[in-house]
């Protein structure tokens, strides 16, 4: 059974948005909450030091309800990057530590800690067996210099996830700090970091969160953040405008919490007002009956697409699945006749390491499906 109305989102004009793993898009609740804070830029008399404040810590509350986490340790951000490099520029490194990484991981997970490299840290780009690293890889893998493992919770290129607790009990038990990017999952799967075995959580807003493009946050466990330095001066995180109206005292407070950490412009309404109504939009629906209904959609498209003509990169079986379908013809150079039949019927999917990516969401319905399932069929 559908969990939205028809008018919870804008109407697609006769094509179908099977891609959120790109962009998800944006409820119709938060495009009237975007409509009034662009309201508040034409009158800027409307922008109030109240809503300097309430903006920002709106969004960091809802945030932290997302996650099952405190707000206290929820840092604003424009992105995930945001976040990983946060913590590649923060930590205290030492000579000869190591931070591991899985070398078939999407770019972002990789790249922030390549630039340590020339400051004595090594970088082990190990490619795992299958898609993705296994709690047994893991284990084999890291070493007495390993201080930090980032992986993907759902890799992009798969649509594959990884053993979340197994994989955070290994850290835990080495003293690693275990970095999770879940870009590709919060909004599609329930968290709760206050049980998850992760020291961080990075992600994106705009996509499964159904959130305006240059949105992102990062969690950091109180452990963690105690281990980083904060990378900037920002001056509306030590002051409020309205400390500017008589004798401004000019010094660095070291009593900021989690707002040391924060990007610059957090009063960011025109993004972080419609992005907290969407982020309020799902939570009202409930996460886990939105994972559920989402798998209701996979199971769909699973069922009904013709194995004999069509190879399944991601999982099968439900303790392993995604909301990201990936699949290629079984004759190689059908996957893009097949990817363009799509296009032309105004569905819309990615592609994405040679493979065809389907990744529905919860505006999406069962008729979605069949009509992307019937045109592949049909090639």
């Amino acid at each position: 059974m559908a969990l939205t109305d028809p008018s919870d989102f804008a109407s697609f004009d006769g094509h179908v948005w099977l891609n959120c793993a790109h962009q998800g898009p944006l409820p119709a609740s938060a495009a009237r909450r975007a409509e009034e804070a662009i309201a508040w830029k034409q009158r800027p008399y409307e922008l109030t030091s109240e809503r300097f404040r309430d903006v920002p810590e709106r969004l960091r509350r809802t945030l932290a309800r997302l996650i099952g986490g405190d707000p206290d340790d929820i840092v604003l951000a424009n992105s995930a990057s945001y976040g990983l490099h946060l913590i590649a520029n923060g930590m205290r490194w030492r000579a000869g530590d190591e931070v591991l990484v899985m070398d078939t991981d999407f770019p972002s997970d990789i790249l922030p800690w390549l630039r340590l490299e020339p400051h004595g840290v090594a970088v082990r780009r190990e490619r795992p067996r299958g898609h993705i690293f296994e709690p047994d890889e893991v284990r084999t893998r890291i070493g007495p210099k390993t201080r930090l493992l980032c992986l993907t919770w759902v890799h992009s290129f798969s649509g594959w996830a990884i053993d979340l607790h197994a994989i955070g009990q290994l850290c835990r038990a080495h003293d690693i700090v275990f970095v999770v990017n879940a870009s590709q999952a919060l909004g599609a799967r329930p968290l709760d970091v206050s049980t998850a075995p992760v020291d961080a959580v990075i992600s994106v807003g705009f996509k499964w969160l159904c959130g305006p493009y240059g949105t992102g946050f990062c969690w950091l466990h109180p452990t963690l953040r105690a281990q980083l330095d904060p990378p900037k001066a920002y001056w509306l995180s030590m002051l409020t405008p309205d400390d500017l109206e008589g004798s401004v005292e000019i010094r660095l407070k070291s009593d900021l919490g989690i707002k040391a950490f924060d990007i610059f412009g957090t009063a960011n309404f025109l993004n972080f007002v419609p992005w907290t109504v969407s982020i309020e939009y799902l939570l009202d629906r409930g996460i886990q009956a939105i994972a559920d209904y989402d798998q209701t959609l996979v199971s769909r498209f699973l069922d009904r697409i013709d194995r004999a003509r069509y190879t399944m990169v991601s999982p099968l079986h439900p303790s392993r699945r995604s909301t990201l379908i990936l699949l290629t013809h079984v004759v190689s150079t059908q996957t893009r006749a097949a990817y363009e039949a799509l296009q032309r019927a105004n569905v819309h999917v990615a592609m994405r390491a040679g493979s065809i990516r389907v990744s529905p969401h919860v505006y999406n319905s069962v008729a979605d499906i069949d009509l992307a399932v019937d045109v592949l069929n049909a090639i």
